[in-house]
């Protein structure tokens, strides 16, 4: 992958609305951005914002958990939304946690609910990073 700055963005399924309005109302900012984004929730930001540069891996319980982990792991991820549903259980909870788990050890910002990423990416707009 490139080495530009990248963003991964990742909802469970009752957070997907929300974080395709998200996307829509920061595309300015998140399109000089690039982003990756686990494959239904990358679908739906690309139907509201078809001008962002959205690499879509894998359904997350596919494998599209993992494979962000993956990129982290490798230093291609500089930043992580995942708007989490704390109210559904999650037959991949497993792979949700390890996510979270490698966003930590290598200490990447990680925002979980759309406050925290606003902020997240409002930092972005001031610092320009």
């Amino acid at each position: 992958m490139p080495s530009e700055k990248c963003i991964a963005l990742i909802a469970h399924d009752q957070k997907k609305d929300d974080m395709a309005e998200f996307a829509y109302q920061n595309s300015p900012l998140l399109s000089e951005w690039r982003l990756v984004a686990t494959g239904t929730t990358g679908g739906r930001i690309l139907d509201v914002c078809p001008h962002l540069n959205v690499t879509r891996l894998k359904s997350g319980p596919l494998g599209g958990d993992q494979q962000i982990g993956a990129l982290i792991a490798t230093g291609d991820i500089d930043r992580l939304i995942f708007f989490v549903d704390p109210l559904t259980p999650m037959p991949h909870d497993v792979d949700v946690k390890a996510l979270m788990r490698l966003a930590i050890v290598y200490d990447i910002p990680m925002a979980l609910n759309r406050s925290s990423a606003q902020i997240l990416l409002n930092d972005l707009a001031r610092s320009g990073t």
